[in-house]
């Protein structure tokens, strides 16, 4: 059993509950990258809705202030991109989406400091860490991502939930593929 120590620095990590991630405040979404300092780490399937609510040059901006920006997109032509559009009835659809998403951030990957990478993992949530603050996406079984719950997490110390979840965004980044030529990713898309 956890320390009550411990247990109570976990619940201190949690800000916020939103009930699905359309009920993120906009405003929130655009003050992490607005505020960001020292990182930002992105672990998504397709991730659209950031790019399409957010201007992602200014993740380039940030990058261009010292920020490591590190984006986690899946592999359009691997097997967790079909398995969870099987899921979600989207089939082919969800891949596509991630192909826009690559396609968003192409004008920030010559930045120093900018990189993606695209990964083939089953993801139980997706997760949008800026500095000391992370919201984690959880995904439910046949759900898009938009319907499910987020937390809104905070590093506090003592804390491991955080920690916890950022261990989760590193195993995936060390097994991820790098992409510097969208276009190149674009291109072995096959569409199955």
């Amino acid at each position: 059993m956890d320390d009550p120590r411990t247990v109570s620095a976990g619940r201190a990590e949690m800000v916020e509950f939103y009930p699905s991630r359309s009920a993120v405040p906009l405003e929130l979404w655009r003050s992490l990258i607005q505020q960001a300092r020292e990182s930002v780490d992105i672990l998504v399937y397709a991730g659209l809705f950031l790019p399409e609510l957010h201007d992602i040059t200014q993740l380039g901006d940030r990058a261009r202030q010292g920020c490591r920006i590190r984006v986690l997109l899946a592999d359009p032509n691997g097997a967790a991109v079909r398995r969870r559009g099987e899921e979600e009835g989207f089939g082919i659809g969800l891949a596509h989406r991630v192909l826009l998403s690559l396609r968003y951030y192409e004008p920030i990957l010559a930045i120093p400091g900018v990189q993606v990478r695209l990964h083939d993992t089953t993801l139980y949530a997706s997760i949008f860490r800026v500095d000391e603050t992370m919201l984690v996406n959880t995904h439910v079984y046949g759900s898009t991502a938009a319907h499910n719950p987020v937390l809104h997490l905070r590093r506090v110390p003592g804390g491991r939930v955080v920690d916890h979840y950022l261990a989760s965004f590193d195993r995936v980044w060390t097994q991820a593929k790098p992409t510097s030529d969208i276009n190149a990713a674009i291109a072995t898309f096959d569409g199955r």
